[in-house]
């Protein structure tokens, strides 16, 4: 019997664990490109004493571990790339309590962020942070990314709704870092410090987040632009300029809508003469009031140059809008291999991005499919494999990506807005971060997991 084995076995039952080679494979891999780790074993434990158990035996043994959600991630920060435990939240999925009188849940981190929002609106809230992958991403993932979403241009990314987390500890302790309040001031603030963090100082066990209240009804625009600055200038034009902030605002390039709509079969109107698009949701609790915001942000679109504005006929002709949307990232991994790279700058810095871009991309010779929260600034470029070959995409892309981010961070921003640094991140972090910034942050490291077990061979 193998130490990881012997270990298994004296803390969980047969079933909440595993070491077969199927099942390592399963959790050796996430969204991120086309990169697989093994596991020596996968485990899944039931209460957050079985997690504070587990962590306090592999420290004790140097036994690497690597906690994993749903394995949505992009960044590849789950990824067991020095083997080990595979830490699975899959069963720590419960709903523990909705407390509607202050506006607040208290979920284990297994629990997935669209069953926390359709329990929430039983009680007539929401919980507002919506990743692409809301669907069948967890909370507990959410957490360790400070995942956004198309939503946070209103309501903000994760990190604005968390309250407090309990969290499990290399020496196995259970603390929470906070308290269930809307204001704390009491100290430095552990809570935030988790939350993106993935998986590097602790493991959260259990999570009391900000439910709000969410207006009842939701009003799609689309408008076209000839060229990217049109779109990306609009932007912050409206964001500055009406009297309703907008709860979403999407930048999405032709190709992205063209593979999107041909991988999901959607309906989607096109201007023959476009190469950018504005997916723009406002909010409101009548028809009205939706009326007088489409009205004025109508009017904003056409002095900005919009080729044509369009509003859905219907409510499925909605959910078709959305779809296409929230369906891009899935939809360009079917036609190749790709590295998403999640940049965020500035939100008025945005034109300055998307012209540098093209500039790398025709220095280099790569091939790129943009879209993203283009209300946050955060715009996701897909660097494609395509006609590449291997030494090209090992060696020079590599040096596009490079430049991409010296960019980002010339324009104010830096390299990720809501994917995290993970795996594939790391070799670009000095170039956003400061040296004595980065050491600060190694030593912080030390100080929650001083023998390393967790998630090793990431950034840190």
């Amino acid at each position: 019997m193998s130490p990881i084995e012997a270990l298994l076995q004296s803390h969980l039952p047969e079933e909440d664990y595993s070491l077969q080679r199927e099942v390592c494979e399963a959790h050796g891999s996430d969204y991120t490109e086309d990169l697989l780790f093994l596991p020596e074993a996968v485990a899944w434990p039931r209460s957050a004493q079985q997690v504070a158990d587990l962590l306090k035996a592999c420290n004790l043994a140097g036994i690497p571990v690597y906690t994993r959600g749903a394995g949505t991630g992009l960044s590849g920060a789950c990824l067991p790339v020095r083997g080990g435990l595979v830490l699975s939240t899959r069963k720590l999925n419960a709903i523990l309590d909705i407390d509607a009188k202050n506006a607040q849940a208290r979920v284990q981190p297994g629990v997935i962020n669209a069953e926390l929002k359709a329990k929430a609106q039983e009680f007539g809230l929401w919980y507002a942070p919506d990743p692409a992958s809301f669907q069948s991403s967890t909370i507990g993932g959410n957490i360790a990314h400070g995942a956004g979403g198309p939503k946070a241009v209103k309501y903000g990314t994760t990190r604005e709704h968390i309250l407090n987390l309990q969290v499990a500890l290399p020496s196995g302790e259970l603390i929470w870092t906070g308290a269930n309040t809307l204001k704390n001031s009491t100290g430095f603030s552990l809570t935030q410090l988790m939350v993106g963090s993935e998986g590097l100082l602790g493991i959260v066990t259990e999570a009391v987040v900000k439910l709000v209240r969410k207006p009842s009804k939701e009003q799609l625009m689309l408008a076209c632009f000839a060229q990217s600055q049109q779109a990306a200038a609009a932007v912050n034009g409206i964001l500055n300029s009406v009297s309703n902030l907008p709860a979403a605002l999407e930048l999405m390039e032709k190709r992205a809508v063209q593979i999107s709509k041909q991988a999901t079969q959607t309906a989607f109107p096109e201007h023959p003469d476009a190469d950018y698009y504005l997916l723009i949701a406002l909010e409101g609790d009548s028809e009205d009031e939706l009326m007088i915001q489409s009205e004025e942000l109508y009017g904003f679109l056409d002095q900005s140059g919009a080729l044509e504005v369009w509003m859905p006929q219907s409510s499925q002709h909605q959910e078709d809008w959305w779809k296409i949307r929230r369906a891009m990232g899935e939809a360009v991994k079917q036609i190749s291999i790709y590295k998403e790279e999640d940049a965020v700058v500035p939100r008025a810095a945005l034109p300055d991005l998307l012209t540098g871009l093209e500039r790398i991309r025709a220095q280099y010779g790569f091939e790129t499919v943009s879209y993203g929260h283009a209300g946050d600034g955060n715009l996701h470029i897909n660097i494609l494999k395509s006609h590449l070959s291997d030494e090209k995409w090992k060696n020079e892309v590599p040096k596009g990506i490079r430049e991409i981010f010296k960019l980002c961070k010339e324009l104010g921003g830096t390299l990720s807005g809501e994917h995290g640094v993970g795996l594939v991140q790391a070799p670009y972090l000095s170039d956003v971060i400061d040296p004595g910034a980065l050491a600060l942050m190694r030593g912080i490291k030390a100080v929650f997991d001083p023998n390393g077990i967790l998630n090793p061979g990431k950034w840190v």
